[in-house]
Protein backbone atom coordinates (compact mmCIF):
# COMPACT_ATOMS: atom_id res chain seq x y z
CA UNK A 1 0.00 0.00 0.00
CA UNK A 2 1.34 3.80 -1.21
CA UNK A 3 2.17 6.18 1.91
CA UNK A 4 2.59 9.63 1.82
CA UNK A 5 6.07 10.91 2.91
CA UNK A 6 3.84 12.51 6.21
CA UNK A 7 2.68 9.18 6.95
CA UNK A 8 6.08 7.31 6.43
CA UNK A 9 7.41 10.27 8.85
CA UNK A 10 4.50 10.17 11.19
CA UNK A 11 5.21 6.06 11.62
CA UNK A 12 8.65 6.19 12.39
CA UNK A 13 7.74 8.82 15.31
CA UNK A 14 5.44 5.75 16.25
CA UNK A 15 7.56 2.95 16.48
CA UNK A 16 9.61 5.22 19.28
CA UNK A 17 6.30 5.21 20.93
CA UNK A 18 3.73 8.06 21.96
CA UNK A 19 3.66 10.24 24.98
CA UNK A 20 2.51 8.67 28.29
CA UNK A 21 0.25 11.79 28.53
CA UNK A 22 -2.03 10.65 25.85
CA UNK A 23 -2.90 7.29 26.92
CA UNK A 24 -5.08 6.66 30.05
CA UNK A 25 -4.29 3.71 32.76
CA UNK A 26 -6.84 2.18 33.91
CA UNK A 27 -7.04 -0.25 36.97
CA UNK A 28 -10.47 -2.21 36.74
CA UNK A 29 -10.91 -4.33 39.78
CA UNK A 30 -12.08 -8.00 38.65
CA UNK A 31 -12.64 -11.18 40.93
CA UNK A 32 -10.03 -10.10 43.64
CA UNK A 33 -7.24 -8.25 41.29
CA UNK A 34 -7.29 -5.15 39.15
CA UNK A 35 -6.79 -5.67 35.57
CA UNK A 36 -4.99 -3.45 33.38
CA UNK A 37 -5.24 -1.42 30.19
CA UNK A 38 -4.48 1.81 28.39
CA UNK A 39 -7.29 4.00 26.61
CA UNK A 40 -5.78 5.99 24.03
CA UNK A 41 -8.24 8.98 22.35
CA UNK A 42 -8.53 9.49 18.78
CA UNK A 43 -7.50 12.59 17.16
CA UNK A 44 -10.49 15.01 17.31
CA UNK A 45 -12.74 11.92 18.96
CA UNK A 46 -14.87 11.96 21.60
CA UNK A 47 -14.26 9.39 24.77
CA UNK A 48 -18.08 7.71 23.60
CA UNK A 49 -16.84 7.05 19.71
CA UNK A 50 -16.03 3.85 18.41
CA UNK A 51 -13.21 2.00 20.10
CA UNK A 52 -10.94 -0.97 19.38
CA UNK A 53 -10.59 -3.19 21.65
CA UNK A 54 -7.08 -4.97 21.51
CA UNK A 55 -5.74 -8.07 23.00
CA UNK A 56 -2.15 -9.67 23.22
CA UNK A 57 -0.80 -12.55 22.08
CA UNK A 58 0.50 -15.96 24.33
CA UNK A 59 1.95 -14.36 27.63
CA UNK A 60 2.68 -11.02 26.19
CA UNK A 61 1.04 -7.68 27.21
CA UNK A 62 -0.44 -4.28 26.00
CA UNK A 63 3.38 -2.52 25.83
CA UNK A 64 4.51 -4.88 23.30
CA UNK A 65 5.58 -2.89 20.12
CA UNK A 66 2.83 -4.70 17.97
CA UNK A 67 0.24 -3.23 20.18
CA UNK A 68 1.78 0.05 21.11
CA UNK A 69 2.55 0.97 17.04
CA UNK A 70 -1.46 -0.23 16.19
CA UNK A 71 -2.58 1.94 18.81
CA UNK A 72 -0.13 4.98 18.48
CA UNK A 73 -1.44 4.66 14.37
CA UNK A 74 -4.79 4.17 15.46
CA UNK A 75 -4.66 7.49 17.23
CA UNK A 76 -3.48 9.58 14.46
CA UNK A 77 -6.66 7.71 12.29
CA UNK A 78 -8.98 9.11 14.69
CA UNK A 79 -9.69 5.68 16.46
CA UNK A 80 -10.16 5.21 19.74
CA UNK A 81 -8.35 2.04 21.18
CA UNK A 82 -8.45 0.45 24.45
CA UNK A 83 -5.47 -2.20 24.62
CA UNK A 84 -5.51 -4.76 27.63
CA UNK A 85 -3.45 -6.74 29.30
CA UNK A 86 -4.88 -10.63 30.61
CA UNK A 87 -4.78 -11.14 34.20
CA UNK A 88 -3.24 -14.91 34.03
CA UNK A 89 -3.85 -14.78 37.41
CA UNK A 90 -1.95 -12.55 38.55
CA UNK A 91 -2.60 -8.64 39.98
CA UNK A 92 -1.80 -5.49 38.28
CA UNK A 93 0.00 -7.44 35.60
CA UNK A 94 2.21 -5.73 33.17
CA UNK A 95 5.28 -6.94 31.15
CA UNK A 96 6.18 -10.51 29.40
CA UNK A 97 4.49 -13.00 31.75
CA UNK A 98 7.75 -14.26 33.58
CA UNK A 99 8.16 -18.12 32.96
CA UNK A 100 9.18 -18.46 36.33
CA UNK A 101 6.02 -17.63 38.08
CA UNK A 102 3.49 -21.00 38.29
CA UNK A 103 1.03 -21.34 35.71
CA UNK A 104 -2.44 -21.15 36.68
CA UNK A 105 -4.34 -19.11 34.20
CA UNK A 106 -6.68 -20.77 31.85
CA UNK A 107 -7.01 -20.09 28.01
CA UNK A 108 -10.58 -19.57 29.00
CA UNK A 109 -9.91 -17.06 31.21
CA UNK A 110 -10.25 -14.22 28.66
CA UNK A 111 -14.06 -14.43 27.61
CA UNK A 112 -14.87 -13.15 31.33
CA UNK A 113 -12.49 -10.44 31.32
CA UNK A 114 -13.13 -9.27 27.56
CA UNK A 115 -16.63 -9.19 28.78
CA UNK A 116 -15.38 -7.12 32.19
CA UNK A 117 -13.87 -4.90 30.25
CA UNK A 118 -16.43 -4.30 27.65
CA UNK A 119 -18.81 -3.33 30.31
CA UNK A 120 -16.53 -1.06 31.46
CA UNK A 121 -16.88 0.48 27.70
CA UNK A 122 -20.25 0.15 28.11
CA UNK A 123 -20.42 2.07 31.49
CA UNK A 124 -18.05 4.75 29.69
CA UNK A 125 -21.03 5.27 27.16
CA UNK A 126 -19.00 3.52 24.02
CA UNK A 127 -21.83 1.64 21.52
CA UNK A 128 -19.54 0.15 19.23
CA UNK A 129 -16.48 -1.63 19.60
CA UNK A 130 -14.49 -3.61 17.34
CA UNK A 131 -12.85 -6.49 19.16
CA UNK A 132 -9.27 -6.99 18.01
CA UNK A 133 -6.74 -9.62 18.70
CA UNK A 134 -3.03 -10.98 18.13
CA UNK A 135 -1.94 -13.74 16.99
CA UNK A 136 -3.18 -16.31 20.33
CA UNK A 137 -5.32 -12.88 21.51
CA UNK A 138 -7.12 -13.43 17.71
CA UNK A 139 -8.05 -16.98 18.55
CA UNK A 140 -9.26 -15.96 21.87
CA UNK A 141 -11.02 -13.16 20.20
CA UNK A 142 -12.39 -15.69 17.87
CA UNK A 143 -13.48 -17.86 20.49
CA UNK A 144 -15.79 -14.99 21.78
CA UNK A 145 -17.13 -13.80 18.60
CA UNK A 146 -18.12 -17.75 18.04
CA UNK A 147 -19.72 -17.89 21.91
CA UNK A 148 -20.82 -14.46 23.24
CA UNK A 149 -23.54 -12.40 21.57
CA UNK A 150 -22.21 -9.34 23.52
CA UNK A 151 -23.96 -6.40 21.96
CA UNK A 152 -21.23 -3.77 22.50
CA UNK A 153 -18.90 -5.97 19.77
CA UNK A 154 -20.25 -5.29 16.26
CA UNK A 155 -17.13 -6.74 14.36
CA UNK A 156 -14.03 -8.23 14.81
CA UNK A 157 -10.45 -7.88 13.51
CA UNK A 158 -7.73 -10.66 14.00
CA UNK A 159 -4.35 -9.94 13.46
CA UNK A 160 -2.58 -13.47 12.43
CA UNK A 161 -4.70 -15.38 14.65
CA UNK A 162 -3.74 -18.80 15.77
CA UNK A 163 -4.33 -21.50 14.13
CA UNK A 164 -4.37 -25.34 15.75
CA UNK A 165 -3.62 -28.70 14.46
CA UNK A 166 -3.30 -31.80 16.81
CA UNK A 167 0.11 -33.04 15.33
CA UNK A 168 1.77 -30.16 15.10
CA UNK A 169 1.05 -29.10 18.85
CA UNK A 170 2.52 -32.60 19.90
CA UNK A 171 5.51 -32.36 17.59
CA UNK A 172 6.04 -28.52 19.26
CA UNK A 173 5.27 -29.45 22.38
CA UNK A 174 7.63 -32.58 22.08
CA UNK A 175 10.64 -30.03 20.78
CA UNK A 176 10.11 -27.35 23.34
CA UNK A 177 9.58 -29.65 26.59
CA UNK A 178 11.17 -32.60 25.87
CA UNK A 179 8.35 -34.73 26.40
CA UNK A 180 5.62 -36.91 24.62
CA UNK A 181 2.47 -34.32 24.77
CA UNK A 182 0.27 -37.60 25.18
CA UNK A 183 2.39 -38.85 28.43
CA UNK A 184 1.92 -35.25 29.99
CA UNK A 185 -2.19 -35.31 28.92
CA UNK A 186 -2.36 -38.62 30.66
CA UNK A 187 -0.42 -37.11 34.04
CA UNK A 188 -3.14 -34.12 34.16
CA UNK A 189 -6.12 -35.71 33.04
CA UNK A 190 -5.34 -37.96 35.86
CA UNK A 191 -4.96 -35.15 38.27
CA UNK A 192 -8.14 -33.50 37.58
CA UNK A 193 -10.03 -36.80 37.81
CA UNK A 194 -8.86 -37.13 41.06
CA UNK A 195 -9.85 -33.68 42.27
CA UNK A 196 -6.47 -32.30 41.91
CA UNK A 197 -6.32 -29.80 38.87
CA UNK A 198 -5.34 -27.00 41.13
CA UNK A 199 -2.08 -29.05 42.21
CA UNK A 200 1.23 -28.18 40.36
CA UNK A 201 2.92 -30.66 37.87
CA UNK A 202 6.62 -29.45 39.20
CA UNK A 203 9.05 -28.58 36.15
CA UNK A 204 6.50 -29.77 33.46
CA UNK A 205 6.78 -26.96 30.47
CA UNK A 206 3.84 -24.87 29.15
CA UNK A 207 4.03 -22.62 25.89
CA UNK A 208 7.06 -20.82 25.70
CA UNK A 209 8.02 -21.55 29.52
CA UNK A 210 10.14 -24.91 29.62
CA UNK A 211 10.26 -26.38 32.76
CA UNK A 212 7.75 -23.89 34.27
CA UNK A 213 5.29 -25.45 37.12
CA UNK A 214 2.02 -25.88 35.82
CA UNK A 215 -1.48 -26.56 37.49
CA UNK A 216 -3.15 -29.61 35.62
CA UNK A 217 -6.18 -27.92 34.42
CA UNK A 218 -3.87 -24.75 33.28
CA UNK A 219 -2.30 -27.30 31.25
CA UNK A 220 -5.64 -29.24 29.51
CA UNK A 221 -7.12 -25.81 28.76
CA UNK A 222 -4.09 -25.01 26.32
CA UNK A 223 -3.03 -28.64 25.59
CA UNK A 224 -6.24 -30.50 25.40
CA UNK A 225 -7.09 -31.25 21.90
CA UNK A 226 -9.92 -28.87 20.66
CA UNK A 227 -11.16 -26.89 18.01
CA UNK A 228 -11.61 -24.01 20.22
CA UNK A 229 -8.01 -22.94 19.22
CA UNK A 230 -8.21 -23.09 16.31
CA UNK A 231 -9.62 -19.55 14.03
CA UNK A 232 -10.83 -21.01 11.16
CA UNK A 233 -13.08 -23.14 12.75
CA UNK A 234 -14.29 -20.79 14.71
CA UNK A 235 -14.98 -18.23 12.32
CA UNK A 236 -17.54 -20.72 10.72
CA UNK A 237 -19.50 -19.90 13.68
CA UNK A 238 -19.19 -16.56 13.88
CA UNK A 239 -22.26 -13.89 12.71
CA UNK A 240 -20.46 -10.79 12.70
CA UNK A 241 -18.50 -9.25 10.10
CA UNK A 242 -14.78 -10.17 10.51
CA UNK A 243 -11.53 -9.29 9.02
CA UNK A 244 -8.44 -11.36 9.16
CA UNK A 245 -5.25 -9.98 8.15
CA UNK A 246 -2.26 -12.52 7.42
CA UNK A 247 1.67 -11.19 7.18
CA UNK A 248 2.59 -12.78 3.96
CA UNK A 249 6.06 -13.73 6.06
CA UNK A 250 4.80 -15.18 9.13
CA UNK A 251 6.71 -17.95 9.93
CA UNK A 252 4.47 -18.43 13.15
CA UNK A 253 1.00 -18.86 11.71
CA UNK A 254 1.91 -19.78 8.42
CA UNK A 255 -1.72 -21.16 6.79
CA UNK A 256 -3.96 -18.49 8.37
CA UNK A 257 -4.30 -17.35 5.20
CA UNK A 258 -4.43 -20.92 2.95
CA UNK A 259 -7.23 -21.91 5.20
CA UNK A 260 -9.56 -18.22 5.76
CA UNK A 261 -9.41 -18.11 2.22
CA UNK A 262 -11.94 -20.48 1.41
CA UNK A 263 -14.22 -19.25 3.96
CA UNK A 264 -13.76 -15.80 2.93
CA UNK A 265 -14.91 -16.94 -0.03
CA UNK A 266 -18.03 -18.57 1.14
CA UNK A 267 -19.27 -16.20 3.35
CA UNK A 268 -19.97 -12.68 3.31
CA UNK A 269 -18.98 -11.39 6.77
CA UNK A 270 -15.81 -12.90 6.68
CA UNK A 271 -12.95 -10.53 5.07
CA UNK A 272 -9.02 -11.49 4.72
CA UNK A 273 -6.14 -9.41 3.99
CA UNK A 274 -3.09 -10.42 3.01
CA UNK A 275 0.26 -7.97 3.74
CA UNK A 276 2.78 -9.77 1.75
CA UNK A 277 5.76 -8.48 3.37
CA UNK A 278 4.61 -8.74 6.74
CA UNK A 279 6.15 -11.10 9.35
CA UNK A 280 3.88 -12.37 12.52
CA UNK A 281 4.05 -9.30 14.46
CA UNK A 282 3.74 -6.91 12.08
CA UNK A 283 6.27 -4.30 13.25
CA UNK A 284 7.37 -0.66 12.04
CA UNK A 285 5.57 0.52 9.16
CA UNK A 286 3.44 -2.30 8.72
CA UNK A 287 1.23 -1.09 11.25
CA UNK A 288 -0.34 1.23 8.97
CA UNK A 289 -1.10 -1.90 6.55
CA UNK A 290 -3.15 -2.93 9.34
CA UNK A 291 -5.08 0.47 9.88
CA UNK A 292 -5.44 0.85 6.42
CA UNK A 293 -7.05 -2.62 5.84
CA UNK A 294 -9.08 -1.59 9.60
CA UNK A 295 -10.54 1.65 8.21
CA UNK A 296 -11.32 0.20 4.73
CA UNK A 297 -13.16 -2.65 6.84
CA UNK A 298 -14.85 -0.49 9.07
CA UNK A 299 -16.11 2.05 6.59
CA UNK A 300 -17.45 5.57 8.18
CA UNK A 301 -19.25 6.72 10.94
CA UNK A 302 -17.74 7.48 14.83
Amino acid sequence: MKKSLATTLLALILILGFSPAQAETIRLPFNGLNLIGEFVLGDNRKPTDRTILVLHGTLAHLGMETIKNLQGVLKERGLNSLAINLSFGLNNRTGMYKCDVPHRHLYGDAIPELTHWLGWLKKKGIKDVTLFGHSRGGGQAALFGATSDHQLVKRLVLLAPATWNKQRVANGFKRSHKRPLADVLKEAHALVKAGKGKDYMKGTGILYCPGADVTAESFLSYYQPSTRYDTPTQLAKIKRPVLVVAGGQDKVVRDIAQRTKPIAAARDNIHLVVVDDAGHFFLDLYAEDVVDAMEEFLGGGS
